[in-house]
């Protein structure tokens, strides 16, 4: 019994320290994403590494906190939270140590923690009706105005439309990619998908897989909100969208968890296309950051080039992507 006890604090402190290291290196990979390339494909010198991930979020902390105009403020503060939650929890399924727990460490969990985030989304839009926590509808109630009976709406409600479009069939492509490995493991247990490529090699050099990369990095921008996939928040028109009225504290988890997000999702791809899972106490945690690293490269040019779609454009582009999944899992079944 007492060594059982010591192996299940073993784990729970690999866990924990794993969690932090991984933490910390993902609190500057907005600052590489923005310094090394944005600001190289812009020729300028760029923010600090540390100023979007570090600086940003304890600067946040500092400032005065406002009441949103909310129907349920409580649940809409909480949001930002339970969002960083759910990627804590995200990373810590995809830790070897997880792989004792098979509800957790499975892409049924995996998919689930991942829609919990997105809804995250639509139900921040949902629950915010003011611009800049002042009360602002339009059109304007005026006596005598010729809009009486028009629908109120706000920018919040748009955000909140849209991430309900992209929760519908947006995150297709990421879905399909985290089902591709299933074909060759036959298993939706991570610790099998990471035995079986152990034992085979990478599902990544295999046809399938290299499909299925392309269609996995595709969802990873659109899990991340990033251009061109950037409706639910593009500044030209939503401004901040779901995020617009967080300050404070509110805001600093934000920040603190795209950082997180970004790293976990290079982690994911790691895992289920290479087989290497994250621990600190194995030098192939190397090769998860190394993945991590070519995902915010790549991402960053990518971003940089492309303008916001509209749907004119967004349609076609995740429809060729689902397209592009399905292949990947047919020839994988083959």
């Amino acid at each position: 019994m007492f060594e059982i006890n010591a192996i299940a604090i073993n784990s729970i402190l690999a866990v924990i320290i794993t969690v932090i290291v991984c933490f910390i290196i993902s609190t500057l990979l907005p600052g590489i994403e923005r310094k090394y390339i944005h600001a190289r494909i812009q020729q300028r010198i760029g923010p600090p590494v540390t100023s979007p991930g570090i600086m940003a979020p304890i600067k946040f902390l500092f400032k005065e906190n406002i009441k949103p105009s909310s129907p349920v403020p409580g649940l809409y503060n909480a949001l930002p939270v339970i969002c960083f939650l759910v990627v804590l929890f995200l990373f810590i399924a995809l830790t070897p140590y997880a792989y004792a727990i098979p509800a957790l460490a499975s892409l049924v969990a995996i998919v689930g923690l991942l829609k919990v985030e997105e809804i995250c989304y639509v139900l921040m839009g949902a629950l915010s009706k003011s611009v800049m926590s002042v009360r602002m509808p339009f059109p304007d109630r005026v006596k005598g105005a010729a809009h009486l009976n028009t629908t109120r709406s706000f920018i919040e409600d748009i955000s909140a439309r849209r991430s309900l479009r992209m929760i519908t069939y947006g995150s297709f492509p990421l879905y399909l990619a985290l089902f591709a490995p299933v074909t060759q493991a036959r298993s939706i247990f991570l610790q099998d998908i990471v035995s079986y490529q152990q034992a085979h090699g990478p599902f990544l050099f295999t046809v399938a897989g290299g499909i299925a990369a392309v269609v996995f990095f595709i969802g990873y921008m659109i899990m991340l909100n990033e251009y061109p996939f950037s409706i639910i928040k593009a500044k030209c028109d939503v401004i901040e969208g779901p995020y617009m009225e967080y300050a404070s504290k509110y805001r600093s988890v934000v920040f603190i968890t795209r950082g997180f997000l970004m790293l976990t999702l290079g982690v994911l791809f790691s895992v289920l296309f290479i087989g290497i899972p994250p621990t600190v106490f194995s030098p192939t945690i190397l090769l998860n950051i190394f993945v991590v690293l070519v995902f915010v490269l790549m991402m960053g040019i990518f971003s940089a080039f492309t303008p916001v779609f509209t749907n004119r454009q967004l349609l076609p582009s995740i429809l060729g992507a689902t397209l592009l999944g399905i292949l990947a899992v047919v020839i994988g079944l083959l």
